[in-house]
């Protein structure tokens, strides 16, 4: 034999011994770089299984999130009604909704010890709606509040202080709805005066309704998710019914003339959580997701979500984000020692939005298709 079939014998043998003695060392890595990722099902809102929130969560775990977005509540329910038990994994749900979830069998029953309760402000340690009795079916993960958004080439702060604007003169045709009957009709219960806008009588529902529907000359059009971030960054619409910094802080952050403000009539609270699916064959994982994103440092992380910002509950989540990015954590009100959101909400100024209490939820809904097609 040669000296360079000897040469080549050995350097292949050295390569293979190589070869062999760092997969040896390395069995997980290995095993995990070659592993195709388990798919995680999620219900949501646009943006929450975007790379900005999960790619650090899908490295870690050899995770690929398969989303399936909605908008409104309405429109969650019903594609959960229509899926198999097991279909998602994870759920994320405004919290007025979570008690119909709970009824319909559609979440599972969490342990509250597996989730981070006391880093949160005490107002959502035992969150409304999210639990039954002691059993805990949802974790609250972000919030925000909903007042008058306008167009600050076209409005004033002093001007938008009061859902009275929407009935300027100068914004005929201008005024836009999210389409969505909940945070509309919340916002004219204030107006009329209602402490507990979701819990009116009769009269007061009939009154809401007529004050609802003197605002319809007004309105330039009902928009979704998407139509609402266009029709405000062109223009097309100057002040909007329905909606709040969730919408207008991406829009301001990327240079629209827009904001929102809490009026003198007060505002509205919208509150999201996740739950685990009924029937997940992947609970373990879908539990550590929502440990994950309800940490300190997922709370961060979510509070600066691209699709649209929020409020979050955990407190050293706030430290987080001061740390991270104290110009965003200043202008969503979340820094502790001055003035913040808290305020808002111990002052009594911020209502909880929630499901109509002395009507049914399709008469709310109903009213809402007729006013649109007034």
């Amino acid at each position: 034999m040669s000296n360079t079939a000897i040469t080549r014998i050995s350097l292949s043998r050295r390569t293979l011994l190589a070869t062999g003695a760092a997969a040896l060392a390395t069995p997980m890595l290995s095993r995990r770089a070659f592993a195709a990722p388990t798919e995680l099902t999620m219900l949501a809102w646009y943006g929450h299984a975007e790379p900005d929130i999960v790619a650090e969560f899908e490295a870690e775990n050899n995770v690929k999130f398969v989303p399936k977005y909605y908008t409104g509540g309405d429109n969650m329910l019903g594609l959960i009604s229509q899926s198999p038990a097991g279909t998602f994994d994870v759920i994320l749900s405004d919290a007025e909704y979570v008690q119909q979830l709970n009824v319909a069998g559609y979440i599972e029953e969490l342990d509250p010890a597996d989730y981070p309760f006391s880093d949160f402000f005490p107002e959502f340690q035992h969150f409304p709606g999210h639990w039954d009795g002691d059993k805990l079916y949802s974790v609250i993960t972000r919030f925000g509040f909903l007042g008058v958004a306008y167009n600050t080439d076209a409005l004033t702060e002093a001007e938008a202080s009061s859902y009275n604007v929407y009935w300027d003169p100068k914004l005929t045709g201008k005024v836009g709805h999210f389409d969505w009957h909940l945070p509309n009709l919340g916002q004219m219960s204030l107006l009329n005066g209602n402490p507990s806008p979701y819990d009116i009588d009769e009269a007061a529902w009939t009154a809401v309704k007529e004050k609802t529907l003197s605002l319809r000359p007004q309105i330039g059009g009902f928009f979704d998710y998407g139509g609402t971030f266009s029709s405000l960054n062109d223009g097309q619409m100057l002040a909007f019914a329905g909606i709040g910094d969730w919408i207008t802080g991406t829009l301001e952050k990327n240079g629209a003339k827009v904001r929102s403000t809490i009026p003198q009539e007060g505002g509205l609270q919208f509150t999201e959580s996740f739950s685990i699916g009924k029937g997940s064959q992947k609970a373990d994982l879908a539990k550590k997701w929502i440990q994950y994103i309800t940490s300190a440092k997922g709370q961060a992380k979510s509070a600066q979500m691209a699709a649209y910002p929020c409020m979050i509950p955990n407190q050293k989540g706030w430290e987080v984000l001061n740390a991270e990015n104290p110009a965003e954590a200043k202008r969503q009100g979340m820094v502790l020692g001055e003035s913040n959101a808290m305020d808002l909400i111990r002052s009594g100024r911020i209502k909880y939005r929630q499901l109509p209490v002395q009507q049914d939820l399709e008469t709310w809904n109903d009213f809402w298709s007729e006013y649109k097609g007034a």
